[in-house]
C-alpha cells in the first residue's frame, strides 16, 4: 500500500514555528523580579533584574 500524504500536506501539517515575543520569554526569572518588584521596589531587585536580562539575552534579545 502507498501512503495517501504528498510531501505538500506533510510540510503544511507540521506547526508553524512562531518567534517568542519578549513578554513570553524568561517567565521563571520574569515573575520573581516582577514579585520583588512590587514587594521590595526596584533598588533591593537588582540581582534578579540582572538574572532576567541574562536569561533574555541568551535567547537572543537586546538588552
Amino acid at each position: 500500500m502507498s501512503s495517501t500524504l504528498s510531501a505538500a500536506s506533510v510540510e503544511t501539517a507540521a506547526p508553524e514555528h512562531k518567534p517568542l515575543k519578549p513578554c513570553c520569554a524568561c517567565p521563571e526569572t520574569k515573575k520573581v523580579r516582577d514579585a520583588c518588584i512590587i514587594e521590595k521596589g526596584e533598588e533591593h531587585c537588582s540581582g534578579l533584574i540582572e538574572a532576567h536580562k541574562d536569561c533574555m539575552r541568551a535567547l537572543g534579545f537586546k538588552i
